[in-house]
């Protein structure tokens, strides 16, 4: 809104002086820094507003280790938090007109919805089982289909006929390798596969929550990583490049995103704003999620960083390699489903107990040692997913 704000004021005295709104770098930071005040000072009430209405439940999955038992009467929902924070700071400071920045608000709380419906129906019911998993991916799905049928298409094409045109492109970036050298084209097959990336990070980051703090800071790392990937995909930055031609070497003016071998990502600048919006947050529900936890986030905070996530992963044409920023939550989809497999064709557990995080639990490692390792694997994921931009 303050965007939009200098924008009808830009050219009368009180636009001059809100010039600084203009620059997207000002926005990133701000957003970031309004997020994590507003969690900081709504915190603490929510926080006991939930206790207050939550008491005497258990809010402790079923499926666990006999340890969790301890975290009994600990709240749960604290993931109003986050989508409230998010949704202040990205409405505040990035320019609305943007389709991308609605596509991202429309998936966080599209799937932040499911996630309450689900939380909802588990303390209500005061069973751990909540929505049943198949009404749970056709909300998941009714929602990817809206984001992208309904704001990344044009159903009027060029020569005036009727029908959908993708606003985004169908080609794919792999890491390491330059988008000129080779970026393969889905055409149409691009959406089912979105829906994998969007739909598959929802229930991954929703899997990982179990330990305290353990999903939110590998979030805060792959948002941060997708700011910075955002930024430099959609900014307007050029680098002094040489080029020779018929033997004459010249400087040029090569746009950042094309230096770096990835593909333009219109309105990429503004996708930061939504990222610096998440760290903030995050940053904010650290501080009362870190062990032991003061709250959890449930499924309407899991489900709805898993979709935004997985929404930046898409927007930024990263599908690729948002399995290694992700590389936590990877990791824990797969030990499911490496466990499930297993189970079901030879009747054996390849793990004590899935998630993976669970198998270190009963290993006899520390709570907390869990989550600190985990996060620093967060960190390495996004480091070596930044490296593969200067490499390609």
């Amino acid at each position: 809104m303050l965007f939009l704000l200098y924008e009808w004021l830009k050219d009368t005295g009180a636009g001059r002086f809100l010039n600084f709104l203009r620059y997207p770098t000002f926005r990133i930071i701000a957003a970031g820094v309004f997020a994590l005040l507003l969690g900081m000072l709504v915190g603490p009430k929510l926080i006991a507003r939930l206790r207050l209405k939550q008491h005497g439940q258990s809010n402790v999955r079923e499926d666990t280790p006999d340890s969790h038992q301890k975290k009994k009467g600990t709240p749960t929902m604290g993931g109003q938090l986050i989508l409230l924070c998010i949704g202040a700071a990205t409405l505040l400071f990035a320019d609305l007109k943007s389709r991308a920045v609605w596509v991202m608000l429309l998936l966080t709380f599209g799937y932040g919805f499911i996630g309450f419906l689900d939380d909802w129906l588990k303390l209500s019911k005061r069973n751990s089982k909540g929505l049943a998993g198949r009404k749970k991916m056709v909300l998941q799905t009714f929602f990817y289909l809206v984001a992208i049928f309904g704001l990344m298409c044009t159903w009027t094409k060029a020569d005036g006929s009727f029908g959908p045109t993708l606003l985004i492109s169908s080609k794919l970036t792999l890491p390491f390798i330059p988008s000129h050298w080779f970026s393969p084209d889905l055409g149409w097959f691009y959406v089912f596969f979105g829906w994998i990336v969007v739909v598959g990070t929802s229930n991954a980051v929703n899997l990982t929550d179990g330990l305290d703090g353990l999903a939110i800071v590998p979030t805060i790392v792959a948002a941060t990583t997708f700011a910075i990937l955002c930024y430099v995909a959609g900014t307007t930055l050029n680098i002094a490049d040489s080029a020779t031609v018929n033997g004459v070497t010249r400087t040029v003016a090569t746009p950042l995103y094309q230096y770096l071998g990835i593909l333009q990502v219109p309105g990429g600048a503004e996708l930061s704003v939504f990222c610096a919006s998440i760290v903030g947050a995050g940053i904010a529900f650290l501080w009362f999620n870190t062990y032991p936890a003061s709250v959890f986030m449930g499924d309407v905070g899991s489900l709805a960083l898993g979709g935004a996530l997985g929404g930046l992963a898409v927007l930024s044409k990263n599908e690729v390699v948002s399995a290694i920023i992700h590389g936590v939550f990877f990791a824990e989809i797969l030990s499911v489903m490496i466990q499930v497999i297993s189970f079901k064709t030879t009747g054996k557990r390849v793990f004590k107990m899935a998630p993976v995080h669970h198998h270190f639990e009963l290993k006899g490692l520390a709570e907390p040692k869990i989550i600190v390792r985990f996060w620093i694997v967060a960190i390495l994921c996004g480091g070596v997913a930044l490296l593969s931009l200067k490499l390609r």
